[in-house]
């Protein structure tokens, strides 16, 4: 449900529908689309990055802003005209670890723009209809509460077992056709629909080649994530709330940010019955688990006898990895460490930047770097998890160091001038700054 701070950014419109979606759960909205009006356009202008990758068009937000008034009455105009035509989108690739990429879709700066006010109506309805166990892409929500909301029913003693669940290129899967009918579950409005679709059934430009696709959602659409949430509201989330967790034995929760989820049970049995049944259930939907990311596992807390000082089982949830330890008082706790692959990410990413940008000046250098890693611990800054951050500092010095000694043959860079360079120019120390663990 919305909080009363973000209610109170909304505009009097988006008001009014969270107030009628609260008030009539299971009404329809059959006027909408006359909300994406000029100040919707210039709200969503207002939230959209400056430094925010360009499109097809090559437009950024300043040379758009330089005529904004005009420039989002004549899109206006257009809208209500229906001669408003999504632009192929931008098809760039980023690095994903081991080799592999992950394709992203950039939008010209108009389509954001309507992709964006899209997105502040289906929203003003959809917080109110999304359950407790989503967190990705929602507002006042983020992965460390989903992280929170794991360690609460594992500290509770509501979980022998967990079911690690990955689902495989989920936003290039979904079924239109079938988000479509679940939209219209709440949206009756012809005109808004439309101008979903016309967000949906876009081209792709990759390079010179454009191409087409009958299902999915461009990764990187502003409206992906909320139109991501919603198909898995009724694929995974009321499913599991209304038909299966009555017919279980004892408790379960899933936990899920955007297509990334774990479930905890409290009996095998139950978690097994979940496990043979939900391939079948997202199948459905078109979708398909990973045959080797899709996994259940033991994860009971260990009994106090047990010598040694970490459980034997673990698994990955939002770049972390989860385990049975050992605290300082010798009580066993789950705790989670960077995942290794995050950390390769990290390292590859800092070791490749240092490479390209060797000849850059110092000070050049040293605010990238800074900004990397900041961001990164920003991140994985949670308790319990120093000696990943640690790692990432120490193994960025010896990468710094080793491409600035590659700068020059002549004039050779000592470990003992580096270190005075550190000085001038530090790079970020590991802090803990997010509290999980009894949180």
């Amino acid at each position: 449900m919305a909080d009363a701070q973000t209610l109170g950014k909304m505009s009097p419109q988006p008001l009014k529908v969270v107030e009628r979606a609260k008030r009539e759960p299971e009404g329809r909205f059959n006027s909408l689309a006359h909300l994406i009006d000029v100040p919707a356009l210039e709200r969503a202008y207002r939230r959209s990055r400056k430094d925010a990758a360009v499109g097809v068009d090559g437009v950024t937000k300043e040379e758009y802003g330089q005529g904004l008034e005009g420039n989002l009455q004549d899109l206006h105009e257009r809208m209500k005209a229906n001669r408003y035509r999504h632009q192929p989108i931008r098809r760039v690739y980023i690095p994903k670890g081991k080799g592999k990429v992950r394709p992203i879709g950039i939008s010209a700066f108009e389509d954001k723009l309507i992709q964006d006010a899209v997105r502040e109506v289906l929203e003003a309805i959809y917080e109110q209809d999304f359950l407790d166990c989503s967190h990705g892409f929602r507002p006042k929500r983020s992965a460390h509460d989903a992280v929170r909301t794991l360690d609460r029913i594992v500290h509770r003693g509501e979980v022998s077992w967990i079911l690690e669940a990955d689902i495989m290129s989920f936003f290039d899967s979904l079924d239109r056709k079938k988000l479509k009918e679940m939209l219209e579950i709440r949206v009756a409005d012809g005109s808004l629909l439309r101008l979903i679709g016309k967000c949906l059934h876009v081209g792709v430009l990759d390079g010179v080649e454009l191409s087409t696709s009958e299902s999915g959602t461009a990764q990187g659409s502003v409206l992906s994530p909320l139109l991501g949430n919603v198909y898995l509201h009724y694929v995974l989330d009321l499913w599991f709330e209304q038909e299966v967790k009555p017919r279980l034995r004892g408790r379960a929760t899933l936990v899920r940010y955007a297509d990334d989820f774990v479930i905890g049970f409290e009996h095998e049995a139950d978690a097994r019955r979940v496990m043979d049944v939900l391939p079948k259930r997202v199948g459905n939907y078109g979708l398909t688990l990973h045959p080797d990311k899709t996994r259940l596992l033991p994860f009971r807390r260990p009994p106090a006898g047990q010598k040694g000082g970490k459980g034997p089982a673990t698994f990955d949830f939002l770049g972390f990895t989860f385990y049975w330890a050992r605290n300082r008082k010798g009580r066993w706790g789950m705790l989670c460490k960077t995942r290794s692959a995050s950390l390769r990410r990290i390292i590859g990413s800092v070791y490749d930047w240092c490479r390209r940008h060797r000849h850059s000046s110092v000070k050049e250098q040293h605010a990238a770097l800074k900004r990397r890693i900041q961001g990164h611990f920003n991140y994985f800054g949670v308790s319990g998890n120093f000696r990943s951050l640690l790692r990432v500092t120490e193994q960025a010095k010896r990468i710094w160091y080793k491409w600035l000694c590659r700068r020059s043959q002549r004039k050779r860079l000592t470990w003992e001038r580096f270190a005075d360079l550190l000085r001038d120019f530090p790079l970020p120390l590991p802090r803990i700054t997010v509290k999980i663990w009894g949180s």
